[in-house]
């Protein structure tokens, strides 16, 4: 069977590197599936789960990314994450906070930059409550 190279990068550290007979990501415009020898493709992603999986051992890895870039080249997906976080370090509790937190930094705005700040924090630890509670239950 046909697989594609997989490289999940933040800013920090390599993520994920290796291959992969499919990925399912978050794009802008929707859910992305991408299998090998997809067509060329450079998007923006917004906060999700990445979800590949391997091509040794079928198994699923879950990466959760808070937006980023992907880019599909023939025989390998880049996704460049402003943040990426592994499925299994997720800690579903310092989100919850984190949520709480920008939604009271949303009400107290002095300015509609400090809102849309305070907005997009909400929205990438309401994506990533989402994304863990999915990961678990698989």
């Amino acid at each position: 069977m046909a697989t594609i190279h997989v490289d999940v990068v933040s800013a920090e550290e390599q993520i994920f590197s290796g291959e992969a007979k499919f990925v399912a990501l978050p794009g802008e415009s929707g859910e992305l599936g991408i299998l090998p020898n997809h067509a060329p493709l450079i998007t923006r992603i917004k906060p999700g789960a990445v979800r590949i999986q391997r091509a040794d051992n079928g198994q699923e890895e879950f990466v959760f990314v808070a937006g980023g870039l992907l880019e599909v080249q023939p025989g390998r997906v880049t996704v460049l994450a402003d943040t990426a976080i592994r499925g299994k370090d997720l800690d579903e509790a310092k989100a919850v906070e984190a949520k709480a937190l920008a939604e009271e930094a949303m009400k107290n705005a002095k300015s509609d930059i400090d809102f849309a700040k305070a907005q997009g924090e909400f929205a990438a630890m309401a994506a990533q409550i989402a994304a863990l509670r999915k990961f678990r239950k698989n």
